[in-house]
């Protein structure tokens, strides 16, 4: 069996497993294929953005300007058959800028409901700690029930809702940080960093090519993925094979971000507070479903780690005393992952792993 040490983002099973027979698989495999070829740099972006929309949730991207935040997901939307609204998020913005509001029509003497932009399938909420409270619980509460209310009405919203939100983490001046509750909604909370040296320069030339009108951005409706086979692929993600031994483990992975005095009296020194039952869904969902992009039908150690930072990091709150030790939740999630032993009877009883391991 491989080291069970945190691998790289994006390990080469990632690019070189051939994906299965099924449509629903193909079609991601070409998706994410089309997206890191216009999405530069950002393979661990791309990924998580798939990776959201196949485990139905919602992420949380934080990264300096310019690192094609808003890129991503305009490009995802333009290759899946959904709709797209941007909303710049601004302290004077209100809750019904988001769900929408009544309006009164004369000609009928009635009041007509007028959606907002929730009702699109993609939504980018760009900045969303600039916004006032009750502007990100509107948000909020569309990600976790799936409706809004206006009112005495309520509207659901459709079953493809997608919503990612961005942070500055430059500028904290005039903002309203999201609440741990809150933040708890978030399926994932990814961290981006500035493309390598390489990479900055592919961006240049595409960006060249794109302004002499040598680089097409048009994208083929025929290579468009329909809305069907996104809840098919969702699926077989949920039938992907998770042995027992590994599903307890990642259990008392989470488990061990709330009772940290039973894994050492460092990490019970350094959490605060730990993860909510959310937490646990949101590993077990994310794992299969990097898994099936990596065109693999069993999840292993390894992809739980993979995922677990992303997963975990804004779930958990540092003490005081790891903050005096400048520890952030990344680094806590690491020793947590240290920390909980691998069962050894996950591969010993699993044929799936015992295969992988050899």
């Amino acid at each position: 069996m491989t080291s069970l040490d945190p691998p790289a983002d994006l390990p080469s099973t990632m690019h070189t497993s051939e994906p299965a027979a099924g449509a629903p698989r193909a079609a991601f495999v070409a998706l994410r294929e089309d997206l890191s070829r216009c999405i530069i740099g950002q393979q661990r972006l791309v990924e998580r953005l798939l990776v959201a929309l196949l485990a139905d949730g919602h992420l949380l991207v934080e990264g300096a300007p310019g690192l094609a935040k808003t890129t991503a997901i305009k490009e995802l939307a333009a290759r899946i058959e959904a709709d797209f609204h941007r909303v710049q998020f601004t302290p004077d913005l209100l809750p019904a800028d988001l769900t929408g509001t009544e309006i009164y029509r004369p000609q009928t003497a009635q009041f007509e409901f007028q959606r907002g932009p929730l009702f699109h399938n993609l939504v980018l909420a760009d900045e969303i700690n600039r916004a006032p409270a009750k502007v990100q619980s509107a948000l909020l509460e569309a990600m976790g029930e799936r409706q809004i209310t206006v009112g005495r009405a309520t509207f659901a919203l459709p079953r493809l809702f997608l919503v990612m939100a961005t942070q500055n983490p430059i500028e904290q001046e005039g903002t309203y940080p999201l609440p741990e509750a809150q933040l708890d909604r978030f399926l994932l909370h990814v961290r981006i960093d500035y493309p390598a040296a390489g990479a900055e320069t592919e961006i240049l030339r595409l960006a060249r090519a794109r302004a002499q009108g040598a680089a097409a951005t048009a994208v083929a409706a025929a290579r468009r993925v329909s809305q069907d086979q996104v809840f098919a692929a969702r699926r077989e993600v949920l039938d992907l094979h998770l042995a027992p031994a590994l599903e307890t483990y990642l259990v008392q992975l989470v488990l061990a971000t709330r009772s940290a005095a039973d894994h050492g009296d460092d990490l019970a020194r350094w959490i605060a507070w730990g993860a909510s039952p959310r937490g646990t869904i949101a590993l077990d969902r994310c794992a299969r479903a990097r898994v099936w992009l990596a065109g693999r039908d069993f999840v292993t150690p390894e992809d739980i780690h993979a995922i677990a930072p992303d997963v975990l990091r804004h779930r958990l709150m540092p003490s005081y005393e790891a903050e005096a030790r400048a520890l952030d939740s990344d680094a806590i999630v690491a020793q947590v992952l240290q920390s909980v032993q691998l069962p050894s009877t996950a591969v010993d009883q699993d044929p799936a792993l015992a295969a992988a391991a050899n």
